[in-house]
């Protein structure tokens, strides 16, 4: 299949009409969440009264975006199944800490204390105003960045699939978010996240099986893929190949490749999902614990059946590449970074174009779309939240909930992010998420865990932890991680080189390895030099409403 006739006549109309009749659906699940929407509560955490299917089905569809399918499944296409790690650093920290340490205490201490955000959340535990604005500046500064990076990777796959210009797959896309997040607050972000939930795990299950299909079964396909390693010194340009050993094994011990998957994608992504505020305020959302342990199960599946299924096929996607008829007959044999002119987050959408039969090709695009439209929608609403809801009302002193400066801050989230998703490089999706969720590790895993378990756990050591987060995430960002250093060039301006520490391998650790502990031990030195909260408070957050 080429790309003109996905572009092209009957083609053309039957996949509109499919993504008409699914904008339809999303339409009639945001107007109900809408109908449904009375509060402020309703708006911010869907009257606390969510199924645990949806619960959990919303919590991974927001978890996991086309960033992960499309951005980090062509990571997986340029480095191999090394990134499968990944997958169980999301599933042990990203749904059984999460759900089971994180979310039960963040249930109990948030309603007991009637927070409705993660800001607020942090602010009335601590009893500091200040601190709950600083915070939603914080999400408010970064979150932009996330959002952006997974409005590329689903416009870049429309834009490869459906051959339409890059920036009207830009409007298509914000335009059905905005709709249903702006009308239907947290209930109509939720009912949609669990529709395009289901059609994510099916979709992606679907596209590993025929993956294994197209390339002749599974032993098969593995082996093609682990005999393609003699081409690595050979094929693969010097900035790809530092440490790559192929594509069935993990990248050499302390080399340029080991560093980034571990620091930045194993460590930093994996880790960092306990401190996203899009994830954590759904744990506020259900009545009891025990909505909350019957999650865990359809959150695990979900994550390995989605994100797994496209790392697989990322990788996979070599052998098809490299042995592709087209490929043989002209004499030329590509690898999936090579296919891809050395973009990869174009490797997937590719893939699925070329590789796969044209019906299946309509539901991957709505795959596609349920991806990048159900983070985007939870993390424009997050966005809305911290702006209208904590900077708002925490800087005005309004006492009343204002669901229009919500709404109103979510379209600025979404303006915002629009902006920055013109103007990011090529093949920023991945490294785009791993800032975002290193950055948040940093400034707000140990303010979060210390919230919820620590009572002696100090206001100031709190200010002090986050500060040195965001601080030395920024520092390590600007002066010391080569991948963004050189791009930024104020350390090439200021000191006339690329970063401050040359020898291998600071250049390539990411700064969440050294923000993250340095932001503990800020938080612990501060709170054991300052007084203690008073006891009132912690039996208001710890006592009987505050239990698990």
């Amino acid at each position: 299949m080429t790309p003109e006739t996905v572009g092209s006549g009957m083609n053309a109309v039957v996949l509109t009409a499919l993504i008409v009749i699914y904008v339809l659906v999303i339409g009639y699940l945001g107007w109900r969440g809408w109908r449904r929407t009375r509060t402020g509560q309703d708006y911010l955490l869907a009257g606390r009264s969510v199924h645990p299917f949806v619960m959990a089905m919303s919590y991974g569809a927001a978890f996991i975006s086309t960033s992960a399918l499309v951005g980090f499944g062509g990571i997986a296409g340029q480095f191999g199944m090394g990134l499968m790690w990944l997958v169980f650093m999301n599933i042990a920290f990203g749904i059984f800490v999460a759900f089971i340490w994180f979310g039960r205490r963040t249930r109990a201490i948030g309603q007991a204390l009637n927070a409705k955000t993660f800001p607020e959340l942090i602010g009335k535990r601590f009893k500091s105003n200040g601190l709950k604005i600083f915070v939603a500046l914080i999400i408010f500064v970064f979150i932009p960045l996330y959002s952006s990076v997974v409005l590329i990777s689903g416009a870049r796959f429309l834009q490869e699939v459906m051959m339409i210009k890059y920036a009207w797959a830009l409007v298509i896309f914000v335009t059905v978010v905005a709709v249903y997040v702006i009308f239907g607050g947290l209930k109509g972000v939720m009912y949609v996240d669990a529709m395009m939930g289901s059609v994510m795990i099916g979709g992606m299950l679907l596209l590993l099986v025929l993956c294994y299909v197209r390339l002749g079964g599974v032993v098969d396909a593995h082996q093609a893929l682990t005999d393609l390693a003699v081409l690595v010194p050979e094929r693969l340009p010097a900035e790809y190949a530092l440490g790559h050993r192929g594509w069935t094994v993990m990248p050499e011990f302390n080399s340029v490749w080991w560093w980034t998957l571990v620091s930045s994608l194993m460590l930093g992504v994996g880790i960092g999902a306990l401190a996203q505020p899009q994830l954590a305020v759904r744990f506020m959302t259900v009545r009891s614990t025990r909505e909350l342990n019957r999650a865990i199960l359809i959150g695990s599946v979900f994550i390995l059946g989605t994100a797994g299924s496209a790392y697989m096929v990322g990788a996979l996607s070599n052998v098809f590449f490299y042995h592709t008829d087209k490929g043989i007959a002209s004499g030329i044999r590509q690898l999936a970074i090579e296919a891809a002119g050395g973009n990869p987050d174009l490797i997937i959408p590719m893939f699925i174009r070329e590789a796969l039969p044209e019906l299946v090709l309509y539901v991957f695009s709505l795959t596609m779309l349920s991806a990048a439209i159900s983070t985007m929608s939870s993390l424009f609403h997050v966005t809305g939240s911290s702006i209208g809801h904590d900077l708002c009302r925490g800087i005005s002193g309004m006492r009343r909930d204002s669901t229009l400066a919500t709404r109103l801050g979510v379209f600025f989230g979404i303006l915002v992010s629009v902006i920055f998703a013109m103007m990011l490089p090529p093949g920023m999706v991945a490294r785009g998420t791993a800032i975002f969720f290193g950055v948040a590790a940093a400034a707000f895993l140990p303010a979060y865990v210390a919230a919820l378990y620590w009572k002696r756990a100090t206001r100031a050591g709190v200010w002090a932890s986050v500060g040195v987060g965001v601080g030395v995430s920024l520092f390590g960002l600007i002066f010391l991680h080569r991948k963004e250093s050189a791009g930024l060039g104020i350390c090439q301006a200021l000191f006339d080189r690329t970063e401050l520490i040359a020898a291998h391998p600071w250049p390539y650790v990411d700064p969440f390895v050294y923000s993250l502990p340095l932001s503990i031990l800020a938080l612990v030195t501060v709170s054991l030099l300052t007084a203690p909260p008073p006891e009132r408070h912690l039996k208001r957050c710890f006592g009987r409403h505050g239990r698990e």
